[in-house]
């Protein structure tokens, strides 16, 4: 494949190519948290519950997890311009279905479904053309840490945004403020060329497709029955163990026929890579469980509107901002390893002190500080974590391990939707309580993340 690239290209094409590509990063991130701060305002209009708003972010991110792989493989078959392309206008139609839902569930199916669906076909290519078109580490990393960054001020930005448009307009408007998002990328796009040739006859693993999406989605819908339905949960979480065991058995009945799976397991044997993965699961399974439990708190029980949530996730916005925009330099001062640690560092600090003043005083300023060390934290880490796991293959591999690398990073997020959604709503009645045991759970898988990143190499071992 590496003969096939194209020459070397000056600065300025390289940056007229990044920009679409981060735009659509930010619209993608955007579209996973904005929804927290539309809890209230959804639910009236859609005559639906705060367990609605949750599935219908939680598929969203499930949805984008389940078929991240798939559509970094297609990206051989079709082109990565062509998926980036194609995603965006999937991306697009479900923007404007969700805008004119008149229940929840057309909601799913333009925001969760189509969403979903566009944003898992345009995001492999991204991290792929990004890979391929930035040659040299440092360039590589520099371009990384505007595209995580991108991810990371999307994600935070999300709820300011999100609250403004919701307060002044309506949360249809959000949805339509995707849409032209969307137009922008793709006229920005003229210039993106696609450093190799798409291969037609690259073979594609449908039935692997559909048993590692059955095996998330139902792990995943399990989660949301805890506390509702204890049957449909041990059931869903039978069912995808099953299902997951079953794709396991597939890729290596493949592998040993020599023909291509939907994964290879080959991936799983680069130690470094699978710690980095570990972490990026994390980061984004304690964001967005943050970002919800807050959101739902503040606006449930505080009775805070969208623009007043929005408000106070822009002290996490400001965080991220500042680490993200750090990145570059700090990558030059530090080891990849030792950002990821105290990133970890930071985030957990950060939620403690959320739980420490939230419980000590009910004034909004209570949530400034730990917001603002959890936006620090998961900024100072996203960019190093990405890093390590794509610079760990080489380009043959790049289309397999973006779409792992990003579907890992969607079920971390689906998951923290997922877990820290189902203790809130579980704990109602007792609404501080269940939102100091969300906030205990994170605190507690961000640990988890920190022993694996403490694990690391200090310097990540050559691509063999």
């Amino acid at each position: 494949m590496a003969e096939n690239v194209s020459p070397t290209r000056s600065a300025a094409e390289l940056r007229s190519m990044l920009v679409p590509l981060a735009l659509a990063q930010f619209v993608c991130s955007f579209a996973g948290s904005n929804m927290n701060v539309m809890i209230n305002d959804i639910s009236r209009d859609l005559d639906t519950t705060v367990h609605g708003v949750q599935v219908a972010i939680t598929v969203f991110l499930l949805v984008m997890a389940a078929f991240m792989i798939p559509g970094g493989k297609l990206t051989d078959r079709w082109g990565r311009k062509r998926c980036f392309l194609l995603g965006l206008v999937v991306y697009g139609s479900g923007a404007v279905v969700a805008a004119v839902a008149p229940g929840l569930w057309v909601l799913i199916l333009g925001y969760s479904v189509l969403q979903g669906l566009g944003t898992a076909l345009l995001i492999p290519p991204v991290y792929i053309l990004t890979t391929m078109l930035y040659t040299d580490l440092t360039s590589r990393a520099r371009a990384f840490g505007v595209i995580a960054g991108m991810a990371g001020v999307g994600a935070a930005a999300g709820p300011l945004i999100g609250g403004l448009i919701t307060t002044g307009i309506s949360w249809r408007a959000a949805f339509v403020f995707q849409a032209l998002i969307v137009v922008a990328v793709i006229l920005f796009s003229r210039p993106l060329v696609d450093p190799v040739p798409a291969d037609p006859t690259r073979p594609f693993d449908g039935l692997g497709t559909v048993l590692s999406a059955a095996g998330l989605i139902c792990l995943v819908l399990g989660i949301l029955q805890v506390g509702d339905n204890a049957v449909a949960m041990v059931v869903l979480f039978a069912l995808g163990a099953l299902f997951l065991v079953a794709f396991l058995l597939h890729v290596r009945a493949r592998e040993r026929a020599g023909k291509d799976p939907l994964l290879s397991l080959s991936l799983f044997r680069n130690t470094t890579s699978n710690l980095a993965l570990v972490t990026q699961n994390v980061q984004w399974l304690v964001l967005m469980g943050i970002a919800f439990t807050v959101s739902a708190f503040l606006q449930v029980v505080r009775g805070f509107n969208a623009i007043q949530t929005g408000l106070t996730f822009t002290a996490a916005t400001v965080g991220l901002l500042v680490s993200s925009l750090a990145a570059e330099r700090l990558a030059r001062r530090w080891a990849q390893r030792t950002l990821i640690i105290a990133g970890f560092v930071g985030t957990i600090a950060g939620v403690v002190l959320l739980l420490v003043l939230a419980g000590f005083t009910s004034r909004i300023w209570a949530f400034g500080p730990g917001l603002v060390l959890i936006g620090l934290g998961i900024g100072l880490m996203l960019t190093p974590s990405v890093n390590v796991v794509q610079s760990a293959f080489p380009e043959e591999q790049q289309g397999e391990i973006s779409g792992l690398s990003r579907s890992v990073s969607n079920l971390g997020s689906s998951l923290g939707t997922a877990i820290a959604g189902s203790i809130l709503v579980v704990g109602l009645a007792t609404p501080g309580a269940s939102y100091a045991a969300a906030m205990i759970v994170l605190a507690a898988i961000g640990l988890v993340g920190l022993v694996a990143s403490l694990f690391l190499p200090r310097t990540p071992a050559p691509v063999r």
